[in-house]
């Protein structure tokens, strides 16, 4: 992809930006949902574990993911489809399995991949948009999780249930538990781009407040330091 394709995904923001406002639909981004504490927690044996999550734009989930307590690692990149179609300017077509998407690396010792669950759901993404995320829209943009082991998907499947039964949402949850095809890392420029690129547009008006509201949802979980990927 093309810088300039960053800046049209900025452009398209700020006009759903403005027609959220007209439509009096406060973006969730800016307050978050408290989903509960998985009532499955997961068991997973010492040392480093991985986790992906699909949930819009990965600039937000990575920014989100980055500011949690236990994370080591968070990489931007795309899941879902195949290794030959993971650039981003493919991916963007609309016209490839892949969905970005971010490779979260954790101490299941510090936090537990249940409660990266309940940021995801919480603060990082709307369960509720089907193939988009506010101002994204296309299958490259849908809500997903991808288990990397049997306790995951053991964990990941409980919780989802959990959450449908919840009802905190108006909508019905749509994300959906994707197989495992594979993980490949975005180009270099979307790495760490939050923290690259505080000011740009798109990061002020979609992810700053994701961000704020980890903070002041998930207190016991938050660092301030951004993890690099």
């Amino acid at each position: 992809m093309s810088r300039a394709r960053t800046q049209i995904r900025f452009l398209a923001g700020a006009l759903a930006a403005s027609l959220a406002a007209a439509c009096l639909q406060p973006a969730q981004a800016e307050s978050g949902v408290s989903a509960p504490a998985s009532v499955v927690q997961a068991n997973e044996a010492k040392g480093l574990k991985s986790a992906v999550f699909a949930g819009g734009c990965f600039w937000g989930m990575e920014a989100v993911f980055s500011h949690v307590k236990g994370v080591s690692s968070v990489v931007s990149g795309y899941e879902g489809g195949k290794r030959s179609d993971a650039h981003y300017e493919i991916v963007s077509s609309g016209t490839t399995a892949h969905a970005e998407a971010v490779r979260i690396t954790y101490d299941p010792a510090v936090v537990r991949y249940d409660q990266l669950l309940q940021v995801f759901f919480s603060v990082a993404s709307d369960p509720t948009q089907l193939n988009r995320q506010y101002p994204d829209t296309g299958t490259q943009y849908r809500n997903a999780i991808v288990p990397l082991s049997p306790e995951q998907a053991r964990v990941a499947t409980a919780y989802l249930a959990q959450l449908k039964k919840a009802g905190l949402w108006k909508r019905p949850i749509v994300t959906a538990v994707e197989p495992n095809r594979g993980f490949f890392a975005a180009e270099d420029y979307h790495q760490d781009f939050a923290l690259k690129n505080p000011d740009h547009g798109y990061i002020r008006m979609w992810d700053v407040p994701k961000v704020a509201a980890l903070k002041r949802t998930f207190p016991g979980l938050w660092k301030p330091d951004f993890t690099r990927g």
